[in-house]
């Protein structure tokens, strides 16, 4: 019997039982749309998380005070901190690090400022960072309207300011150009705006939105005190020189730490890129999970399938028996039988596509990321669909080639 027939008699079958069909490719469909569904979901927040870590760059790495564990004098376990790192430590080793590099050095002075503009202000959950002219590069964040602090007003400290976006949607009805050259007020001191952020939306970064940006020696001035700890960023060049620059970065901070040989080190070396590998990691054991839930679900699906597959054989018990008497082999049962299952799922399947494409799509369009087509999962769910339709079917089929026709033909 040529395929093409087989596939013809499936889909009449499936027209003539068509609410018994319906509900069946339903449960299939519901369970291939939270499939694909949630793992679209996982792949738009990670290709938008993955946008955010890359505001670091992955050829960049920052150095930090270091925490370790120690053990308390009761034999609890406590949280160690190390010296912090200086004002001087971190110029010095901005001026002394040579390899092929921008070097940054910023100071998180507070996250609870509030910022006003006339009778405007935000809530008092602003963080003002003191940054010098590499920042806003080695973190990935773009000016959309003005311009960046120049080399100068770093180093004298000019009362200027540059705005998140979140806090020009407040202050200004989210109108960036008219913010431009205005004087705000950060606590009791006032800054004139030189440069408005580009918003980083829904990502991981957005809490540069409801930052505001000063010249280093202007935070240091107002905020900085002997124990306060500035930040080092350095994105290198050539991202294949990574471990080099960490490797020469670790050397000269020693020397500027003053850290004798054989001494472990009272800092630590974070790269974007090992954030990243963590990231894939967890993604990819959410993803199993995610698959691992979806069987399960179309597991219950099968099961139904596989029930009204067997009814079906019961109630056309007699019209098998003719089948065979007109000269039908074993295997032209078995095929139109799990033809029948296998068009059924395949139909689910589609539905449950197309459905979970676009729930999964939502939450991409809520992270403020593009359209995502998800070939790998369609692929997968086509794919699954399919080892279900023949997984139930199969047993019901087989019963249904193995009838004795002449009994088959008594069946009432």
């Amino acid at each position: 019997m040529p395929f093409s027939e087989i596939l013809l008699l499936a889909w009449r079958n499936i027209r003539a039982n068509l609410l018994r069909a319906v509900l069946t490719l339903s449960i299939i469909a519901f369970g291939i749309m939270a499939l694909v569904g949630i793992l679209t979901a996982i792949d738009a927040i990670a290709n938008s998380l993955n946008n955010s870590f890359s505001g670091l760059g992955a050829n960049s790495f920052s150095i930090n005070q270091k925490w370790s564990s120690v053990r308390g004098s009761r034999g609890g376990i406590r949280q160690k901190q190390s010296d912090p790192i200086s004002y001087e430590q971190a110029m010095r080793f901005k001026e002394l690090f040579d390899f092929p590099s921008s070097v940054s050095v910023s100071l998180q002075a507070t996250n609870m400022a509030t910022v006003k503009f006339g009778d405007q202000k935000t809530n008092p959950n602003i963080t003002v960072v003191g940054a010098d002219e590499n920042y806003l590069a080695v973190k990935g964040l773009d000016i959309e309207y003005g311009r960046n602090f120049s080399k100068a007003e770093v180093e004298d400290g000019h009362s200027k300011i540059i705005l998140g976006r979140e806090i020009i949607k407040t202050l200004f009805d989210d109108q960036p150009e008219r913010a431009l050259d205005q004087i705000v007020l950060v606590g009791s001191r006032r800054y004139r705006i030189v440069g408005v952020l580009r918003s980083r939306g829904a990502a991981m970064n957005s809490q540069a939105d409801r930052a505001v940006y000063v010249p280093l020696a202007n935070v240091r001035a107002i905020y900085a005190t002997a124990e306060s700890n500035y930040d080092l960023i350095v994105a290198i060049q050539n991202a294949p020189d990574l471990e080099e620059a960490k490797s020469e970065a670790t050397g000269l901070f020693r020397q500027i730490r003053g850290l004798r040989p054989g001494q472990d080190d009272d800092f630590e070396i974070f790269a974007s890129d090992s954030l990243i590998a963590i990231f894939k990691e967890n993604t990819t054991n959410l993803r199993l999970a995610t698959i691992a839930i979806g069987l399960m679900t179309l597991l219950g699906a099968a099961i139904g399938l596989m029930n009204i597959m067997l009814v079906s054989v019961t109630e056309r018990t007699r019209e098998i028996g003719i089948y065979k008497a007109l000269g039908a082999t074993r295997r032209n049962i078995l095929n139109q039988f799990l033809a029948e299952a296998v068009l059924i799922c395949q139909m689910g399947g589609v539905l449950g596509i197309a459905l979970g494409i676009l729930v999964g799509n939502v939450v991409t369009l809520l992270l403020g990321g593009d359209f995502l087509v998800p070939w790998a999962w369609m692929l997968l769910g086509l794919v699954l669909c399919m080892v279900v339709g023949i997984a139930s079917g199969f047993y019901p089929a087989m019963k249904a080639a193995r009838l004795d026709p002449i009994e088959a033909l008594r069946y009432e």
